[in-house]
C-alpha cells in the first residue's frame, strides 16, 4: 500500500477539506412548458413535466 512521502502541513489539510464547507445555491433552469424556474434534470413543481413528457400528475 502507498505511504505518503512527507506529511501535510495544516494549511494544506485544510485548505484541502475547505472546498467541502462551500454552500453554493442550486443552480436553475427554466421549464419550456410553463417557464417556471425549476433545479436541472428534475420534474417541474409547477406543471409535472420532464423531458416532453407529463411524468408527476400535479
Amino acid at each position: 500500500m502507498a505511504v505518503p512521502k512527507k506529511k501535510k502541513s495544516k494549511m494544506k489539510t485544510r485548505s484541502h477539506r475547505a472546498g467541502a464547507w462551500r454552500l453554493d445555491a442550486p443552480s436553475r433552469s427554466l421549464c419550456p412548458r410553463c417557464g417556471a424556474a425549476k433545479v436541472p434534470h428534475t420534474v417541474c413543481s409547477a406543471c409535472g413535466w420532464y423531458k416532453n413528457r407529463l411524468a408527476v400528475e400535479v
